[in-house]
């Protein structure tokens, strides 16, 4: 088992049993996480409730923020994941945990992998749900294998996305607890390169350290990440299995687009960073994009296999939703990745709060980019 994720002054760790886990969440000192309204964050891939200290310190008690490590991550009970459910087993697991601390309603804030768990959550309690932050949120139809705005399957089987798409250095790595920069595929490097932009992670030395250990608290293997494949002859030659976490964002189990059809739709926040490698319409992670760089053989070519145009997907969906009686409000920020809450985290906090207090009326079709000059959290 990893070794437990350093806390920051100021933040304890709770262990709440549910009707289906003992599950670990983070919170602000003196704050009691029962009853009422609460903000809740979700973590994404390969990282834990700990990337949401300084978001926990810095934001008003008032709000109640309360950070929860997923299953396979961080202090929580690491049990199995069934990928045939999509983010199911998940977003069944928040809703345990919403009942046992008898909250009201709940303020979704999810990141990356999180944000598809908060969408299956709005789908599958929609009268649990006060507003929906996304952060660099993967596209409502998975990650990998689906063409256009649409999010059409490019085949059936879901081939190019799943558990054997992941890099085995870098799963080698997770589980051998490297918390050194010493390879490309390091978790330190990893986050260096990719989880942020260039030059963009905070100062502070410690607070590295506790994100790499958080990355290191990843369960690995066939029922946690990346889960299982399936080898199959049409390129990139692995189709999804039924276990662990990549899998459960396959576009054969992981389609999130049906939040247009809820009668009830809460406000949507969508921060993105300008310069997010991860989740983009030319992701490094997607295989197809790599294909046509050049970088894994045998690319058939874009009518064949184009590259998933992520961003485009999730403002498809987001636009749709807003035409169906929703509301949305896109935030960018300029020269920030994949983590805006780790290398903006005023700013991040400043167009949170904006979303909780003033939620959007309407559609922003012209992202904004939040003003420092007003910090009220």
């Amino acid at each position: 088992m990893p070794a437990a994720v350093p806390l920051l002054p100021g933040i304890v760790a709770t262990d709440v049993p549910t009707a289906r886990l003992t599950q670990q969440v983070l919170h602000p000192a003196g704050l009691d996480p029962s009853g009422g309204e609460a903000l809740l964050f979700v973590h994404g891939n390969v990282s834990s409730a700990a990337f949401w200290q300084p978001q926990l310190l810095t934001l008003d008690p008032r709000w109640r923020p309360l950070a929860v490590d997923l299953r396979g991550y961080g202090g929580t009970e690491p049990l199995p994941i069934d990928a045939r459910r999509g983010p199911g087993d998940w977003s069944d697991d928040l809703s345990a945990l919403v009942d046992a601390l008898d909250l009201e309603r709940v303020h979704l804030v999810g990141w990356s992998l999180g944000a598809g768990v908060v969408l299956r959550f709005l789908l599958d309690r929609p009268e649990a749900v006060a507003s929906v932050a996304l952060v660099a949120p993967v596209s409502p139809y998975g990650f990998g294998g689906t063409a256009g705005a649409s999010g059409r399957p490019i085949h059936p089987d879901g081939t190019g996305s799943g558990g054997g798409a992941a890099n085995p250095a870098f799963v080698a790595a997770l589980a051998a607890g490297d918390a050194t920069a010493d390879t490309p595929v390091s978790p330190r490097s990893v986050l260096r390169a990719h989880y942020v932009a260039p030059g963009s992670l905070p100062l502070d030395p410690q607070l590295e350290d506790v994100f790499v250990a958080a990355m290191l608290s990843t369960r690995t293997g066939p029922d946690h990440y990346p889960g299982d494949g399936v080898p199959v002859d049409a390129w990139p030659g692995m189709a999804p299995g039924e276990r662990g976490v990549l899998n459960t964002m396959a576009p054969t189990v992981h389609d999130l687009s049906g939040i247009t059809e809820l009668a009830r739709k809460p406000p949507v926040l969508w921060v993105r960073g300008e310069l997010d490698p991860i989740v983009s319409d030319a992701s490094a992670y997607d295989l197809a994009y790599l294909g046509s760089l050049g970088a894994v053989p045998g690319w058939p070519g874009a009518e064949a296999f184009p590259a998933q145009p992520m961003i485009t997907q999730t403002r498809a969906v987001l636009d749709r939703y807003a035409a169906s009686g929703g509301s949305y409000r896109e935030v960018l920020m300029p020269g920030v990745g994949h983590s805006p809450h780790v290398e903006r985290p005023e700013e991040f906090a400043l167009a949170l709060v904006e979303h909780l207090t003033h939620p959007a009326a309407a559609p922003s079709n012209t992202p904004e980019t939040p003003s420092p000059d007003d910090l009220r959290i």
